[in-house]
């Protein structure tokens, strides 16, 4: 009955009544102490928001939570075992030995019963075995290490994030700054399309240039409809980041909009290039798998050893046959695997192979980071010309727009040169918005390059506004970079944002 029962086990789909509860239950663990925004959000307050509540980030904290209880785990591999044991036999018949003689050969006709049928052993065992203590020793090692990489892959996943919240908030600034010109054109631009089709029905003038008119006018809309379409998303990717209510309109704070700190042009690219070696994520990350891959080295050896085992125990029987029921037991053993003279030598190839490969990926990651490292600093020193270049379209347009307006209200500017230049001028802000978003992402893709963060405190032990507070007075990198004389040889920068006693 038992063996075909484990051939039934068909998979069982979720159901939507199954998955209803869970669901309801994960969208309000979602927003579970998520403080509710009351205001015009600020960048600094948006970036708060996301390093506090965004989901992706606390997944990346538990994961190093995770590490940190898994080491605190691998330090009991090293102790001795000690075992406490009991265990009960019984048997339907006496258990009867014969004898015979050891000289003669004759077997005696007596018969001995030399054990209860029923009895009870209890053992208390303390063993030490060299071989798992060295094991559990370099094991702790490897893992200590591993606590160390998802650290990193917390800081990486930090400096993503305040990229991609950068990029979001600006995306939604223009957003809301564009939102009401654009709606205002668009109305301007169909009311100057109705029109002209209303004359080009009337044949009041040429119907060639009554189509030439409208297809500008259409061109114009087209582009507007165009730029709305691409800031409607930028309020959602916005809540996503920040974790706030998807769907919720979301105020954004009247921010000055600015070129970056022109601190990044007086530091040197020697000082980058330091910082980079020092601080990156990816490269700290490439010399732990490096130590770890040595320490997988030193495993191997130690396999190769011989093995000592002690062991010592109390035990007590309850077999009224035996005359000492009671008695402690130790014993010392030393073991060694033959093979291991014929394996060993390939062993200790493979593992010098896997130094040698974390060696050689770690040089490649070096060699990306400065490469990043100088396509970011060029990048960023772009992004700022663009952005200054955008600026001065910008306000020439603005300019034109207005005397174009001026115009129009007094009736010596046809609806068309309106509406093309209120686009040329939306146009405009929009590429604004978009390079300064631009500069901002370039700026941080080359901090996180150079690994550096704002020197906050822990986000699970300050509130939203201290973490604001304090991200709003970090300020700059660029001037304390500038001024520091050398990373490489102290290998460190200030502490960075959450330390591994957060997530622990």
């Amino acid at each position: 009955m038992a063996l075909p029962a484990c051939t039934t086990i068909a998979p069982v789909p979720l159901t939507a009544a199954n998955l209803a509860p869970t669901n309801q239950a994960d969208r309000q663990a979602l927003h579970k102490d998520v403080e509710a925004i009351t205001g015009p959000l600020s960048l600094d307050e948006a970036m708060a928001r996301a390093l506090k509540y965004n989901l992706e980030r606390r997944a990346k904290m538990m994961e190093e939570a995770l590490a940190l209880n898994q080491l605190d785990v691998s330090h009991f591999d090293m102790l001795p075992k000690l075992v406490a044991q009991a265990g009960y036999s019984t048997r339907n018949n006496d258990r009867i030995n014969e004898s015979r003689d050891a000289v003669t050969g004759t077997q005696s006709a007596s018969h001995f019963i030399s054990q209860d049928k029923s009895h009870t052993l209890t053992e208390l065992g303390f063993t030490w075995n060299l071989l798992d203590y060295g094991l559990g020793y370099y094991n702790t090692q490897q893992q200590s290490n591993r606590v160390l990489i998802a650290a990193e892959k917390r800081r990486k996943a930090m400096h993503v994030l305040m990229q991609d919240v950068r990029t979001a908030y600006w995306r939604a600034a223009s957003a809301q700054k564009l939102r009401a010109e654009v709606e205002t054109t668009l109305a301007l631009a169909e009311d100057a399309l109705s029109d002209s089709r209303k004359v080009e029905a009337e044949r009041v003038r040429n119907p060639l240039d009554a189509l030439r008119y409208q297809r500008q006018l259409l061109e114009n809309l087209r582009l507007l409809e165009a730029i709305d379409q691409e800031l409607s998303s930028a309020q959602v990717e916005l809540a996503a980041l920040i974790n706030a209510p998807i769907g919720q309109a979301i105020q954004i704070a009247e921010t000055d909009v600015k070129n970056a700190d022109a601190g990044v042009l007086q530091v040197t690219v020697q000082a980058m290039e330091e910082a980079a070696l020092a601080q990156n994520a990816d490269l700290r990350e490439q010399h732990y798998n490096a130590r770890m891959a040595r320490e997988e080295t030193r495993k191997t050896l130690v396999r190769l050893f011989p093995n000592v085992s002690f062991s010592y125990g109390l035990k007590y029987d309850t077999d009224s046959y035996l005359v000492n029921r009671s008695w402690n037991e130790a014993g010392l053993q030393v073991s060694f695997n033959l093979f291991n003279l014929l394996t060993g030598p390939t062993q200790i190839k493979l593992a010098e192979a896997g130094v040698t490969l974390a060696d050689q990926r770690r040089m490649a990651t070096q060699l990306a980071v400065l490469t990043q490292v100088h396509l970011a600093r060029l990048q960023l020193l772009n992004a700022r010309n663009q952005f200054e270049r955008a600026d001065a379209i910008y306000a020439t347009d603005l300019k034109i727009a207005d005397h174009v307006r001026n115009r129009a209200n007094a009736q010596a500017q046809s609806k068309l040169d309106s509406v093309s230049n209120s686009t040329a001028a939306i146009l405009s802000l929009l590429r604004r918005y978009q390079a300064l978003a631009q500069v901002q992402s370039a700026e941080n893709r080359l901090l996180a390059s150079m690994g550096l963060e704002p020197r906050i405190g822990s986000t699970s032990e300050l509130s939203l506004a201290q973490l604001t507070e304090q991200l709003t007075s970090s300020g700059t990198l660029w001037t304390e970079l500038k001024n520091l004389p050398s990373l490489t040889s102290t290998n460190t920068l200030p502490p960075s944002a959450d330390q591994p006693k957060e997530a622990k």
